[in-house]
């Protein structure tokens, strides 16, 4: 109860360094908040030369939607993952940034995390915003579907939140831990079902007998891109088990970061 009023009284705090976050992301930019939409644009099209014309991926068709369009297929997976990814990488530096702050004034530290992820899901959320006037433009009518959709944004926010907090504090102690999560993060583009889709994974199972798809499948970040792509591009509600999965994960990944982050706050003065 302590904390959670010091949590109240930083409300005002939080808001402002989330504003201030938001201001410096394109400071003295030309282009401004145009590369919020540029630099996923730029991605859907290199991908989209590689692995639909070079590699000759077939993304499959929405179903009951009908749709079928490798761009918004990609899309669909890619602005969950760069979400993940840039809250993972912003909340790496979010205290060593800010280091003279945590000296000077005590404040609880966590809100210092928590602004950077505000920050992104504003941007998280322009972009699903361009996504869904994308999809209204090809047919797809989204709008019903909108409510779930920010359900699973509210989720996956609470996963990268309790990431977040772990990162953090842990890239404080040890500096190795940004020049992992770098190496890490491209081993998790290509665990999740972004560029192909998951029937690739389900024939390579078919093949075999080591159980692939059952630990594919372990991966929460599986159920989550599915999740998305079966609002998204589907226009159907997704499995209530990768809902209820992912949701426990995210609640989990919450509670872990909250504790990691308690245990190692005492001597972040000291240490940034």
């Amino acid at each position: 109860m302590p904390k959670l009023a010091e949590y109240a009284e930083a409300r005002e705090l939080t808001v402002n360094l989330t504003l201030r976050e938001l201001r410096s992301r394109y400071k003295r930019s030309a282009l401004g908040w145009t590369w919020s939409l540029l630099n996923p644009l730029s991605t859907v099209i290199i991908f989209s030369i590689v692995f639909s014309f070079f590699l000759q991926i077939n993304p499959p068709v929405g179903h009951p939607s009908g749709l079928h369009n490798f761009a918004v297929f990609l899309l669909c997976g890619l602005l969950p993952f760069n979400y993940l990814s840039n809250t993972m990488n912003g909340s790496l530096d979010s205290l060593l940034s800010n280091s003279n702050l945590i000296r000077k004034v005590y404040f609880p530290r966590e809100i210092l995390v928590v602004s950077n992820v505000a920050s992104l899901l504003v941007t998280m959320l322009v972009e699903l915003g361009v996504l869904c006037v994308i999809l209204l433009l090809l047919g797809n009518m989204v709008l019903p579907w909108i409510p779930m959709l920010l359900l699973l944004v509210a989720i996956e926010t609470v996963f990268v939140l309790g990431i977040g907090l772990m990162l953090s504090v842990l890239n404080v102690y040890f500096r190795d831990v940004k020049h992992f999560i770098g190496i890490a993060m491209q081993a998790l583009f290509y665990s999740m079902p972004i560029v192909y889709p998951i029937s690739v994974v389900e024939n390579a199972a078919n093949r075999t007998s080591f159980p692939v798809l059952r630990l594919y499948t372990l991966n929460p970040l599986v159920r989550m891109v599915d999740a998305y792509r079966a609002v998204l591009y589907d226009l159907r509600f997704p499995a209530l088990s990768d809902v209820l999965y992912f949701s426990a994960w995210a609640v989990a990944l919450l509670g872990i970061g909250v504790v990691v982050f308690r245990r190692l706050d005492g001597r972040l003065a000291e240490e940034v």
